[in-house]
């Protein structure tokens, strides 16, 4: 899934290169390559879709240049995951009758690749031997209040005779706590971060879709003489707007009674906010973090400065800011208001005709 535009990162990410095409680290790659990257050992790049929106149609083929233009799944417009995942299903549905099938986002991080493949090919496993949805669930290490939680179902089978011990049945999915009920949770031990990844075998999952979210599915059922045909987008482009804004969290996981979570650690991350950005990025002695440019600190503690490459950033006396320069905006913000920087983006588009988005 790669057609979100990454607003809480404005304006490093923009609507014409949102977070996934961008390199935060300096390592050369996006964060789309590293994910297709991370992929390659275990699922062929022809078996790869990459569903986006239109208007990034060519960034990903600059970007991913061994992906046959026909991979890529073109949304007219933002409709949340649970279209874009249906999108894609039935496009897989198109081609067979049998897949076992791993949904990601393009934008997260993750650090323990060689564990990352260990827990896909243990999943992709299990569901091709279950009708079961299954969701990635990350063990939280601190009370993260940007994340989505999933309570473990306590199991009555000893793990030592499980096939799979880390995974179990879901009990409660939540939304982002407070800060309160995020220690809870951290404490009980029961909770996990939901990451937002899926693994399911096609026909488990086009049954759910159906009985869940069959306003959704009426618009892709219509295609079906089409999809993967040269007829596919025009078609596309006429019913994908009929479909509701509707996660696939909401539409489907929450509802079904097959929902299983698998446990895991392999140092994810969603790279949602700067804040996130922060935790994971080297830092000097007093906490500063310094990305893409230079920076000089005075009696300066805690920030995160990014500007386009060669600048300079002199920074006296700030702690605990954001400050992030591209395409001729400047942004200073609290880090502990930066879940304000999709207010302050509106606020701008409004303010300045779109100039700066």
């Amino acid at each position: 899934m790669a057609g979100g535009i990454g607003s809480r990162f404005w304006p490093f990410s923009r609507n014409n290169r949102p977070k996934q095409f961008l390199d935060f680290f300096g390592t050369g790659r996006s964060l789309l390559q590293m994910t297709v990257d991370r992929f390659r050992p275990l699922v062929p790049i022809e078996n790869v879709l990459i569903v986006t929106n239109v208007a990034y149609r060519d960034l990903i083929l600059e970007q991913i240049p061994d992906m046959n233009p026909g991979q890529i799944l073109c949304e007219p417009c933002r409709r949340n995951t649970a279209p874009c995942i249906a999108y894609a299903m039935t496009r897989i549905q198109a081609k067979t009758e049998n897949a076992n099938i791993v949904v990601a986002a393009s934008d997260h991080l993750i650090t323990n690749e060689a564990e990352f493949l260990r827990v896909i090919t243990e999943g992709l496993e299990y569901i091709s031997e279950h009708d079961s949805l299954l969701t990635l669930g990350m063990r939280p290490t601190r009370p993260e209040t940007g994340y989505g939680y999933i309570q473990l179902e306590e199991s009555k089978v000893p793990a030592s005779e499980k096939k799979h011990p880390s995974i179990h049945s879901v009990k409660t999915f939540t939304e982002k706590p407070n800060r309160e009920l995020a220690e809870v949770f951290l404490r009980s031990g029961e909770f996990l971060w939901n990451s937002g990844m899926f693994l399911w075998n096609l026909q488990a999952i086009m049954k759910a879709l159906h009985q869940h979210l069959p306003l959704v599915m009426e618009q892709f059922d219509k295609g079906k003489d089409v999809i993967g045909t040269p007829d596919e987008q025009t078609f596309i482009e006429e019913h994908f707007p009929l479909c509701p804004n509707i996660s696939i969290d909401y539409g489907v996981m929450e509802k079904a009674d097959n929902v299983m979570v698998m446990a895991a650690d392999f140092g994810w991350s969603d790279l949602g906010t700067w804040g996130s950005l922060y935790d994971l990025s080297d830092k000097d002695p007093d906490g500063n973090v310094s990305l893409h440019s230079q920076a000089a600190f005075y009696d300066a503690k805690h920030n995160i400065v990014t500007l386009e490459s060669g600048k300079l950033a002199v920074i006296e006396g700030l702690d605990d800011y954001i400050v992030a320069e591209n395409e001729g905006v400047l942004l200073i913000c609290r880090k502990q208001n930066e879940q304000q920087i999709r207010q302050m983006v509106n606020d701008v588009q409004v303010r300045y005709d779109g100039r700066y988005n």
